[in-house]
Formats: C-alpha cells, structure tokens, sequence
C-alpha cells in the first residue's frame, strides 16, 4: 500500500480485502472501481455512490443547497450564485457587477467570495472594498464558471457531522488556527465532541439539513453565529483525511459501515 495514498483510498482497500472484493484503482485513486461477483461499485473523487444524482449535485452546489434548505425552514448561510461572465450576457446577465456591490454595500463587515463548487476553502476570499471585491471575483472566475457571495459572519463555533441514514457517526469541532477559517486545509484541528447538547443540537440540524435534500451520506458543516446554529454547507463526498490521522480507527469504521450500505447483504 503506498504511503502517499489517501486515507479515503486505504480505507476501501482494507475494507474490501477483508471481504474478498476486488479493487482496481485508477487516476491515482480518484476513481476506484470494486468487484465482487457480478456486482461492480465504483468510488469517484470522495463520493462512494450512495447518493442520488439530484442530492449529489445539490450538495455540490452552494447556492442550490442554500435555496433548497430555505425552501425548507431550515437555517443556514445565504450564498448568493454569481455566473462567470465569459459565459455570456444571456447567462450571466447584464448587472452581475452592480448586484455585487449592492452586496457589499449592505454588509459593510465584508463579504466573503468563493467558489460555488468546491471544497477545502480554496479561492476563499474576505473582502471589505470594492478593490478586493473586484480582485476576489476575477481570482475565482479565471477558474470557475460559478461564484458565490456570503455575509461575512463571525463564526464562534464549527461543528462537521458525517451522517449515513440519519445517523451521525462523526462528530467534530474545527478549532481554528491563525487563520480566520474553519477550513481543516487552512489549520484547523478536528476535536471530538462528546455527549452534550452541542452535540445534540449540531446532529438535529445536520439530520434536517440531509433530509431537506434527500441526501443519504454526507459531511454537514454548521456553524454558530450570535448564538444560533446555522448550515453552512453540505458535502456529499465524505473526505476525512485530518481526523484520519487522528482517529483512524473510527475513519475506517465510519467508510466500513458506507460501504456496508453500497454492497448490501453482498459484502457481509
């Protein structure tokens, strides 16, 4: 087993060996395809295939989740969906600029400009003026066809839930570093949470949040803003590298029991 390989790819491999499942991994473990009999199962990227083609891009999507959990009562962040203009004044429309500055205009504690697919809190910008405005959305559109806006918040707390069937398997604080993100790929530290009632509070809103989409194994990120939890978003690839590190047991523990519902009575 190669050491450089991720923590996501070792966890299907001892999984499958223990179980007498073929894997032939490919693209340096972005796709992996697993055999046993007459059934194939893949895993693309993070994503093991048990969400539904609609939860998984809507999850993928931050705008698209942040109307989809309104729709539903159920709090979160407001990511506000920019297109990239090279897409064309029919798509991307005429006042994409001006709406932007409006944004701004009615957060004067900043905004905060990224991606409207990705993860990791990469292309993440904090703005405060129109000069970084600009700056943030040219960065994020030279890459992207998509971009969302945010009011910048002062998060006091962020919590990840993995959930499988309504049941969270993992639950973890990011405690931040020096950076002003929670992102894990930034600094933070993943700490378990124990039995309280953030705890509880963290996994209600995070079983909504899964049930508002229909999404069936996800990492739900919600934050605490003034007091109030909040989703901030939802991911349907379940990526666990930094607790990997620190709880490789209960990774694996948590791919094993994924796993278990992609094979069925299969893979017992």
């Amino acid at each position: 087993m190669a050491g450089s390989e991720r923590i996501f790819v070792q966890a299907i491999r001892r999984y499958c060996a223990r179980r007498g499942i073929a894997v032939d991994v490919r693209a340096d473990g972005w796709l992996i395809a697993m055999q046993l009999g007459d059934t194939r199962r893949f895993a693309f990227g993070y994503d093991i295939g048990l969400n539904s083609a609609i939860a998984h891009r809507l999850a993928n999507d931050k705008s698209a989740t942040a109307e989809a959990l309104t729709l539903q009562g159920v709090p979160c962040i407001p990511h506000r969906l920019f297109l990239n203009p090279r897409l064309g004044v029919h798509v991307a429309g005429p006042g994409w600029r001006e709406a932007m500055l409006v944004l701004l205009a009615q957060n004067p504690q900043g905004l905060v400009v990224k991606p409207n697919e990705g993860t990791s809190g990469r292309s993440v910008f904090k703005v405060t003026t129109e000069a970084e405005l600009d700056h943030s959305a040219g960065e994020v559109f030279s890459m992207s066809t998509g971009l969302v806006i945010s009011p910048y918040v002062a998060i006091e707390e962020e919590v990840r839930v993995v959930l499988l069937d309504d049941v969270p398997l993992v639950v973890y604080s990011k405690q931040r570093g020096a950076d002003w993100r929670h992102n894990l790929d930034a600094g933070a530290k993943p700490v378990l949470l124990q039995d309280d009632e953030v705890r509880a509070a963290c996994v209600k809103l995070a079983i909504e949040a899964a049930r508002a989409i229909g999404i069936v194994f996800a990492s739900i990120d919600v934050v605490r803003v003034n007091g109030e939890w909040k989703v901030l978003e939802i991911n349907s690839g379940v990526m666990m590298e930094a607790l990997g590190k620190l709880h490789p047991e209960l990774v694996q523990a948590t791919y094993d029991a994924a796993l278990d519902r992609v094979f069925g009575d299969e893979g017992q």
